[in-house]
């Protein structure tokens, strides 16, 4: 089994101060085995602190990131039989988690899991066999395009026969909410 965090849209410090130390109480070094971000990852001081997490850290370039991080647009990785894809999304037509145009892309990666970020909205769901995960802004980062976004992370519990248990935390009302969802690739 195979523990991987999954995060992004973390703009510290330029529309966020931090990430909620409700989560940060959480997501405490060797439990961890791998850091999935979606970019926007806009500071130095919370890269260390997700290498300090694990130092398997998988980064795909945001619209904000500086471009001299030299994050890839985009990455592939298997993990427990499942191929992952991870992307940020902010270049897609249509943009904002257009279901259509994330169910090409994942095609075209040739994934069964696909991981975007952009639209500081978690959303997770299967389409065309696929599992697709959107795990919002850990920090709750301001968006044009969302109004009051909820700061979440996913934590994906994947196990060898390619099953995939996603915990989505989120803060609401100061409260950290926990909902499992579960995808079994077919």
């Amino acid at each position: 089994m195979t523990l991987v965090l999954v995060l992004g849209d973390i703009h510290i410090p330029q529309r966020a101060a931090d990430i909620p130390a409700k989560f940060r109480k959480l997501l405490v070094p060797g439990k961890i085995d791998k850091i999935l971000c979606t970019g926007n990852l806009t500071d130095r001081a919370t890269l260390e602190y997700l290498r300090s997490i694990t130092p398997e850290v998988y980064i795909v370039r945001g619209e904000f990131d500086d471009k001299a991080q030299n994050y890839p647009v985009s990455h592939r990785l298997m993990e427990e039989g499942l191929c992952i894809g991870l992307i940020n999304g902010h270049y897609m037509v249509p943009a904002h988690g257009d279901v259509d145009t994330l169910a090409a892309t994942a095609r075209q990666m040739n994934v069964d899991v696909l991981v975007t970020g952009s639209t500081h909205r978690f959303e997770a769901y299967e389409e065309q066999g696929r599992f697709f995960i959107n795990p919002g802004s850990v920090t709750g980062a301001f968006s044009p395009v969302e109004a009051d976004p909820i700061p979440s992370f996913v934590l994906m519990e994947m196990k060898m026969g390619q099953d995939v248990v996603a915990y989505v935390y989120q803060l609401v009302n100061d409260e950290v909410i926990v909902d499992r969802i579960e995808y079994r690739k077919s």
